[in-house]
C-alpha cells in the first residue's frame, strides 16, 4: 500500500513514515508536472530506507 502512495501521491507517502517536513517539500516539488517523477522516485527512496531501519531495529531486539 505504501509503494502505490509513494508512485501516485508521493508527498502523504512521507507523513506516513513520520517525515512531515519532506512530505511538505515533496508536495511542493509535485505541484510542478515536471517534479512528480523526482518527487516519486525520491519517495520511493525514502520508504526503501524505512523499511530498512524498522528490519534493522527489529533485528536487534
Amino acid at each position: 500500500m505504501r509503494l502505490f502512495l509513494a508512485i501516485f501521491l508521493p508527498w502523504l507517502q512521507f507523513f506516513t513514515i513520520g517525515r512531515p517536513f519532506a512530505g511538505i517539500l515533496c508536495l511542493l516539488l509535485q505541484l510542478t508536472l515536471i517534479g512528480w517523477i523526482p518527487a516519486a522516485l525520491w519517495s520511493v527512496y525514502a520508504l526503501s530506507q524505512y523499511k530498512t531501519g524498522e528490519q534493522i531495529k527489529q533485528a536487534m531486539r
